[in-house]
């Protein structure tokens, strides 16, 4: 069985790579110098002529990689497309600066960037002097205050936007796409489209796109805030916006990339399971679970006690955005749970000296074999140097946080309904110190779906992990330090 299981697994990575790779084909991606600029990508289609330029912009946490399905549907449609790392994100190694709060602070500093990128595009050999925007979420924002200054900009597709800069004249042909399950976004777009015309339904086109005045407000169905940008009807929706502005046409339909996305991952999650088979096995009869009621308690008193106890401070302790107080919540809560487990007699005999190289081997197999799918089909993994000691300060948290989960759901043999106390427990400490100072740390909902996605894919493989070793200090500590590691180059950076 361990065979056929490794063979599905490969066939499905196979696969989805080779689907995934031929949305690639046709096309010349290159790394695009960018003098004083941020790091950039361009995309062109071999034997296009000159053609529009339009500048792909990323939204909060996010980076190239996770734009790329609307980079590659508009280069094959022929335009000059180029994507790029705002400060702070990505690969950018230069930090966010200037006051968030303010439109002067660092919005300024993302449209002066968002500039520079549109500026050096335009001078490309391929590129006919004519310019669009595309961002998403926050980039939504930056787009459509940058169309109101130079270089000139004939359309904006804002995905997932929000912004109070819209008029009835500007930014020109603007095209609003949102996700079905996004409903506030969904009225913020047209409200936007009812600056223009206060009778417009969603859907319904208003104005001209020959004098540059038509808004249209539209969702791609049974998507949220990221899964948008993966829809194809989002993908050749702004396509078509385009070419009706820049008077082009013939461009293919998308591809559908979130679905082999999803494969490539569920294959990478599926070659563990004979991975974890390797490993040693467990010795010696595992130990029995917690009494209920001493599990409730060491499950839910910290998911209380934490939250309220930070709650007065301003911490600052990483050069990174709500960072450094999700490291010491990490930590906080990990070392409290932990004390609790040891007073129940529950770290007797769970470190062994075989614990260590095995949980050095579960953390170098997972960033290599998820960190290389996840750096080139979805957001940027890989770290620049000044990202280092974000990642050693997270897993400062991460790892004693992930230590308690892993004793708490005992090596992967607690019922289901422990697991989903747990975790869930710990998604409701986050939450309530979101709700104590929601100002300060409203980005912590943004890295929930990642926390969310890591119980999915990391928590299913510690569970074969410590079922096989007996040992839940092998995924603890291993899968801690790929938390820190996936968490460390998410959040972007800020002097």
């Amino acid at each position: 069985m361990r065979a056929g299981v490794a063979v599905l697994a490969v066939i499905a990575i196979l696969l989805s790579i080779w689907r995934l790779e031929a949305g690639r084909q046709g096309l010349t991606i290159a790394p695009f110098a960018i003098p004083d600029g941020p790091p950039a990508t361009i995309y062109l289609a071999l034997g296009a002529g000159p053609a529009p330029v339009v500048v792909v912009a990323h939204g909060f946490a996010g980076s190239r990689p996770l734009m790329e399905p609307f980079a590659l549907a508009l280069a094959h449609a022929g335009y000059v497309v180029v994507s790029f790392d705002f400060m702070g994100h990505g690969r950018n190694p230069r930090p966010m600066t200037g006051d968030v709060t303010t439109i002067n602070g660092t919005t300024r500093l993302l449209q002066d960037e968002l500039r520079r990128v549109a500026e050096a595009a335009l001078a490309h050999p391929r590129a006919d002097g004519r310019l669009a925007y595309l961002g998403h979420s926050m980039a939504s924002d930056i787009i459509i205050r940058a169309a109101e200054d130079t270089p000139p900009v004939q359309a904006v597709v804002a995905v997932s936007a929000f912004s109070q800069a819209v008029t009835r004249e500007s930014p020109p042909n603007l095209l609003l796409i949102s996700g079905e399950w996004e409903g506030m976004l969904r009225d913020e777009a047209l409200r936007m489209v009812r600056l223009t015309d206060p009778g417009a339904a969603e859907g319904q086109l208003v104005g001209a796109v020959a004098e540059g005045t038509a808004r249209q407000a539209i969702f791609a169905p049974k998507v949220e805030h990221v899964g948008v940008l993966y829809a194809p009807s989002a993908l050749d929706a702004a396509t078509r916006w385009l070419d009706a502005t820049f008077a082009r046409g013939g461009a293919q339909p998308a591809q559908a990339r979130g679905g082999w996305i999803l494969l490539l991952l569920a294959g990478i999650t599926a070659v563990a399971w004979p991975l974890a088979r390797a490993l040693p096995a467990e010795r010696g009869p595992p130990s029995a679970p917690l009494p209920r009621r001493i599990f409730l308690i060491v499950a839910l008193f910290p998911a209380v006690v934490v939250p309220l106890v930070l709650a007065p401070f301003d911490i600052r302790l990483l050069p990174v955005l709500v960072a450094d107080y999700l490291a010491l919540h990490f930590a906080a809560y990990g070392a409290l749970t932990l004390l609790l487990l040891a007073r129940a007699g529950r770290l007797v005999g769970q470190f062994p000296a075989r614990v260590w190289p095995l949980a050095g081997l579960v953390a170098v197999v997972a960033l290599a074999g998820f960190g290389l799918a996840l750096d080139r089909y979805v957001a940027n993994f890989l770290p620049h140097p000044g990202r280092v000691a974000v990642i050693a300060g997270l897993a400062l948290g991460a790892v004693p946080y992930f230590l308690g989960d892993a004793l708490l759901t005992e090596a992967g043999r607690a019922p289901l309904w422990r697991v989903l106390v747990v975790r869930g427990a710990f998604l409701l400490s986050l939450l309530l110190a979101v709700a104590l100072n929601f100002d300060r740390l409203m980005f912590l909902l943004i890295i929930l779906p990642v926390i969310l996605l890591f119980y999915l894919l990391f928590g299913t493989m510690a569970g074969w992990i410590g079922r096989r070793t007996g040992l839940a200090a092998v995924a603890g500590l291993g899968f801690g330090l790929v938390l820190a590691w996936s968490l460390g180059v998410t959040f972007p950076m800020f002097a």
